[in-house]
């Protein structure tokens, strides 16, 4: 099974930037896809964004449409998730998944970081 290891969490104010990133510990396929999930306590996991292998294909909340950016480097075994004008609702544990036979937000993935909280203040 892949493992996945997320960084780049922390604190933002409103309005702010971070970009998550996460790298899979071992070369991960091309066809994979690769998604971004979040969780507040006491919330379902909800679907962020998501990129077809290849990263011809990508997939929206309608939450953070316009605001974040999916990304993959399979090069480099990493998919990114670049969050601009963030959002004291953006405030989440974000979790990295891939493994699917499908692909989009609310396809079901067999692997899964362990998660990478990110704050944000008003």
């Amino acid at each position: 099974q892949v493992q996945l290891v997320e960084s780049g969490g922390g604190s933002a104010q409103a309005g702010g930037s971070l970009r998550l990133a996460c790298v899979a510990v071992e070369s991960v396929s091309r066809r994979y896809c690769m998604a971004w999930f979040r969780q507040v306590p006491g919330k379902p996991r909800e679907g962020v964004a998501a990129v077809h292998g290849g990263g011809g294909l990508f997939y929206y909340a309608d939450s953070v449409q316009d605001r974040f950016i999916i990304s993959r480097d399979d090069a480099k075994n990493t998919v990114y998730l670049q969050m601009n004008s963030l959002k004291p609702e953006d405030t989440a544990m974000y979790y990295c998944a891939a493994d699917s036979p499908a692909c989009g937000l609310k396809a079901k993935y067999n692997a899964w970081g362990r998660g990478t909280q990110v704050t944000v203040s008003s």
